[in-house]
């Protein structure tokens, strides 16, 4: 192979062809050139597993889906982070993909963020830590890593427009620190820009954040992309260094509209002109970008194949450890956990058959399989377990076409039919298009086909039959991104083309979702048919490629009658294992939640279990918090999240005490959301959003109020007991080296793992107010019944102890009295050592 000489093609390039390489050529890949040989470099989704090239759902390929963001940080397990990005990278290869866009860096900031579960946590140092030990597991393996969403993208209502208004030291001390330390730890390839504004000025073109800080502070390698259609500027975005506009084809950074821009000497902001050499800067990154993979390749011609050959039991093997590792203790009163395989056992809750793998939006996948909580407590026991749903949780209707029948063809689901006219056939057209489609929820944002211009305008038919296993009223639900018309037996039911109502689905670009009741038979077949229009017919909304439809179905219940019967059905068991939660419809991109309450009539289930079966363990899954008001009549909690492929399994090998609980959480748990620091400030209002709790974020907020929270930052039980002691501080200045041990011995019967858990407080009066302490370093390590281990963990002075100076526009380590707290929880770091800063420091970069 030649060698891929960059500056020799940037010369060879012609302005059109530099403009082009600034966008992207389709949603996942970047422009070729192939008058050059300089090929396309491969994208995929995202934070807990690699999509592919293909969000519509019967052309995706199958992957491995890891449990979410806050599962993941929830391990405290920076060494098992870096494995869990070399399976990433792995699956990457599989996808034929260079770049996988992940991990998501930003802060929980509130528990109702509609992407919270993506993150890894509220703390700066905890997600900047995650994520660097992701990013280098997977670049070490061939795969670049994108950081995002680059910065304070932190709730998605008005997402694309909303200005964050934050002081300067708390934008560099909470929400870029993550940034920062994945810089200097692990050099990712990629940067992603978020869709808001900062303070006045959109993160795509944000000379601070891009040019000031990322690349000229941290001295970063980075490529800049844009969030998907999150370009907002022309000029500016060139200029101060956005390098490629996705998806494509470009809407902004077209030839036209880029050439004109030169062609008038455009100007900046700041007044400086729009030349040439900007695009030069621009071009020159992305040409690295390509010889890095041009470069592992040994070839510019690389592969576009996706396999699912990458679901081996020992991706099943991995993606168990991690989950189940995940899993935090909340309480164990009287040790009802772990139980015991032979336990008469009855599995109750609208979570518990429920396969909820991921959180919603672009996190979501295809996953090579899902083991629901049931079906992993009945392997772990061997046999089926009497089981009661007791609720729904749903938070709009699915499950119809997982259980038709595809008319003219075999297996479950319905049959998919695409016409170019609106007769849908009737006229005669033969469809372009024939596929059976198995899931209720349909995304086609990328849907193609060669018959297709680029307005993806076309019609569609979905068709089957339903049978239902009782008799009774069945609720039927529909929402679109385009429009539907839904006929049950050829009658209308319901009616999505007329009187469109925009609601949350489809990244809150679709309807709401409408409903209709019907009586239906048990055992009869009813013909089931939706009429689709794709997006570019939607009333509502910008088109979003071939748009999307979801449909669902539900048994109509007494839900009082059913709680009652479900209560009885516990008393008559001897322990009841009861799996509630959220799902990847509630947490979702696009939209946050409205509240922290379990959904419809979960708590009545839970208080109602409860008083029938003292013996109840309760599982949750959810990515973010939730109120329990219940939990002090629970003997046991589990905080499950969502745990991938094997979540199911995982839960078991926690409940059985096959893994030993070693979770410790990633997020502060408040009572309710009115406790929460950003209650009063999480909502755009009038295209703002005032960042009033400073640096105040999570632990650091309760800890200065002294309040109670439900369950604190770090916290996390295990069955059996730890002891702490013997803290050592070593400073040295001169080295900005801060060396903290501390010995952990395990002091129960079983083995376990525990992780020490370092926070930095300050002593002597500082000039700005400070954290009561703040979390700075974690080991976790295995211990054996009765053995005993130093941990060692080494630390930056500087990173440890500064805080953000904004007159000097540079961080600060003021001398003074400093102090360790080391421990197992914000709570409980009880373990004190003072030390003492003699020389003041300012600094900035990594």
């Amino acid at each position: 192979m030649k060698e891929f000489d960059v500056k020799k093609l940037l010369s060879e390039l012609t302005v059109d062809e530099k403009i082009s390489l600034l966008a992207a050529v389709d949603f996942w890949h970047t422009t070729p050139i192939e008058r050059l040989d300089i090929p396309s470099i491969r994208v995929s989704d995202g934070p807990n597993g690699i999509r592919g090239t293909k969000f519509t759902s019967w052309e995706a390929a199958k992957s491995a889906c890891f449990p979410n963001g806050t599962a993941l940080a929830s391990t405290f397990d920076a060494e098992l982070l870096e494995q869990a990005g070399a399976l990433m990278a792995k699956e990457a290869k599989h996808k034929s993909a260079q770049i996988i866009l992940g991990p998501t860096a930003n802060i929980q900031r509130s528990p109702l963020g509609g992407r919270g579960f993506e993150s890894y946590s509220e703390d700066p140092y905890l997600s900047g830590i995650a994520s660097a030990a992701i990013v280098k597991g997977i670049q070490d393996n061939g795969i670049g890593a994108t950081m995002k969403h680059y910065a304070c993208n932190d709730m998605d209502h008005e997402r694309f427009a909303y200005d964050v208004k934050v002081s300067q030291r708390a934008l560099r001390e909470i929400y870029l620190e993550p940034f920062r330390l994945a810089v200097k730890y692990a050099d990712p390839l990629l940067f992603m820009t978020s869709y808001n504004k900062v303070n006045g000025h959109h993160c795509s073109a944000h000379k601070q954040l891009l040019d000031e800080i990322l690349l000229k502070e941290w001295k970063s390698r980075a490529v800049v992309i844009s969030d998907w259609y999150g370009t907002s500027h022309i000029v500016e975005g060139i200029k101060n260094g956005e390098d490629i506009e996705f998806p494509g084809p470009a809407r902004f950074r077209t030839k036209e509209l880029v050439k004109h821009l030169l062609f008038s000497k455009a100007e900046a902001a700041d007044g400086t002109v729009f030349t040439e050499h900007d695009i030069d800067v621009r071009v020159e990154k992305i040409l690295n970008l390509v010889k890095y993979f041009v470069d592992i390749n040994g070839s510019t011609k690389f592969p576009t194949a996706e396999d699912e050959k990458n679901n081996t039991a020992e991706t099943s093997a991995f993606l168990r450890k991690v989950a189940a590792e995940s899993i935090v203790l909340f309480k164990n009163e009287n040790k009802l956990l772990p139980l015991k395989p032979e336990d008469d056992i009855v599995v109750i809750g609208p979570n518990a058959k429920a396969r909820n793998a991921s959180g919603g939006g672009s996190a979501s996948m295809k996953s090579y399989y899902t083991v629901s909580p049931y079906e992993g407590i009945c392997n772990a026991v061997g046999k089926n377990l009497p089981y009661a749903k007791g609720c729904d949780n749903h938070k709009s209707l699915g499950n119809l076409f997982e259980q038709c029948v595809p008319k003219g063809m075999s297996g479950n689901g319905v049959a998919f039919k695409t016409y170019l006219k609106p007769g849908f056939g009737a006229d005669g057209e033969e469809p372009f298009t024939t596929v059976l489609v198995e899931s209720s929820f349909v995304p086609m944002f990328d849907f193609d086909h060669e018959k297709l211009d680029k307005y993806k305008a076309f019609y569609a038919t979905f068709e089957g039959t339903f049978t239902p296993e009782e008799t009774g009223d069945y609720e039927f639900g529909c929402q679109v991104l385009g429009t539907a018309l839904f006929y049950l037996d050829g009658k209308l039911l319901i009616n999505q083309k007329d009187k469109q109502e925009k609601g949350v689905s489809f990244f809150s670009a679709g309807t709401i979702e409408k409903t209709g009741v019907v009586s239906l038979e048990k055992g009869k077949s009813y013909e089931i048919k939706v009429e689709y229009e794709s997006a570019y017919f939607s009333q509502i909304a910008d088109s979003i490629g071939g748009g999307g439809l979801q449909v669902g179905v539900n048994k109509v219940i007494d839900i009082a009658e059913e709680i009652k019967k479900t209560a009885a059905i516990a008393a008559k068991h001897d322990k009841v294992v009861l799996v509630i939660g959220l799902n990847g419809e509630i947490e979702s991109e696009g939209y946050d939640r409205d509240d922290m309450a379990l959904p419809r009539a979960t708590n009545e289930l839970v208080v109602a279990v409860l008083k029938a079966n003292p013996n109840t363990v309760v599982v949750n899954q959810s990515g973010c918090p939730v109120e329990m008001h219940w939990i002090k009549n629970a003997p046991a909690v589990l905080q499950a999240f969502y745990g991938g492929n094997e979540l199911g399994n995982a839960i078991a090998d926690v409940i059985f005490g096959k893994t030993n609980p070693c979770g410790k959480l990633s997020i502060t748990w408040p009572k309710r959301n009115e406790d929460n620091p950003a209650f009063l400030n999480f909502e755009s209002h009038m295209g703002r959003v005032i960042y009033g709790e400073d640096i105040f974020v999570g632990y650091k907020y309760y800890e200065k109020k002294q309040m109670q929270v439900l369950i604190p930052f770090g916290y996390g039980l295990s069955y059996t007991t730890f002891e702490h002691s013997n803290l050592k501080v070593d400073v040295n200045e001169a080295e900005d080296s801060l060396i903290v041990s501390a010995d952990i011995k395990n002091t129960g019967d079983v083995f376990g793992k525990e992780v020490l858990q370092v926070y930095i407080g300050r002593r002597s009066k500082s000039v700005v107010p400070r954290a009561v302490k703040e979390l700075k370093g974690f080991k976790k390590i295995g211990l054996d019944p009765g053995e005993s281990k130093t941990v060692t963990v080494k630390l930056s002075l500087k990173d440890s102890a500064s805080y953000f100076n904004e007159y000097r526009d540079l961080w600060h380590l003021e001398a003074g009295d400093f102090y360790v707290a080391a421990g197992t929880s914000s709570d409980e770091a009880n373990l004190l050592q003072d030390f003492t800063v003699k020389e003041e420091k300012f600094w900035n970069g990594l």
